[in-house]
């Protein structure tokens, strides 16, 4: 089985608990307003990769405790993440995975992929990105609407202690002079300052 990939960190710290293997799925039809990964949407884009090339990978990686499956919309891609995230429980990681959807749209579609994609997933943070609701208060998400779900032990010790965990943000420069960031923060803000270091003002 294959996935549809825009982009895999195989160690990011910003995207939920710990050290994570990242994987940002191709594809998604919410189009949240103030979406700042709106490059994800296009379901032609991005590049095939097979579930097992993908797993292989994350075995290789060392001194992480889990994978993030954030995008993108992950649960278009549900039967091929859970294949994957099958194998990563396997081997003892934990399994975050990002949604636009609300939790509650989920359990009522009743998809079977769907429910299954669930059923390895060990922290789901539900809910579309709302502009007028942009809050950084809580780690990892940035609209105050956005829900977690410790749908497994894993990480419940964190349910009551989210707000002392503060977001960051990662910034990558590549060879080629383009910059990326990830995490959770003020990107517009962040950018503008990287634009302004870049004209020497």
């Amino acid at each position: 089985m294959k996935l549809r990939i825009y982009m895999i960190l195989t160690k990011t710290k910003v995207e939920g608990p710990g050290a994570r293997f990242c994987i940002w799925v191709q594809g998604c039809p919410i189009h949240c307003s103030g979406c700042g990964a709106k490059e994800t949407w296009n379901f032609e884009a991005g590049e095939l990769l097979e579930v097992d090339e993908i797993f292989s990978m994350i075995r290789n990686t060392r001194d992480i405790e889990g994978v993030t499956f954030l995008g993108g919309e992950p649960f278009e891609q549900a039967s091929a993440l859970y294949e994957l995230a099958a194998m990563i429980k396997g081997i003892g990681l934990t399994v975050l995975t990002f949604t636009g959807y609300t939790y509650e749209y989920i359990l009522k579609a009743d998809k079977k992929e769907w429910n299954d994609l669930l059923s390895v997933t060990d922290l789901l943070i539900d809910g579309p990105f709302q502009e007028d609701k942009f809050d950084l208060s809580r780690p990892w998400v940035g609209s105050s609407n956005q829900n977690y779900r410790f749908l497994t032990d894993a990480y419940k010790h964190l349910e009551n202690n989210l707000s002392s965990i503060p977001n960051k943000v990662e910034v990558r420069l590549h060879k080629n002079g383009t910059v990326f960031i990830n995490g959770t923060g003020d990107f517009n803000n962040i950018k503008k300052r990287l634009k302004n270091l870049e004209e020497g003002e």
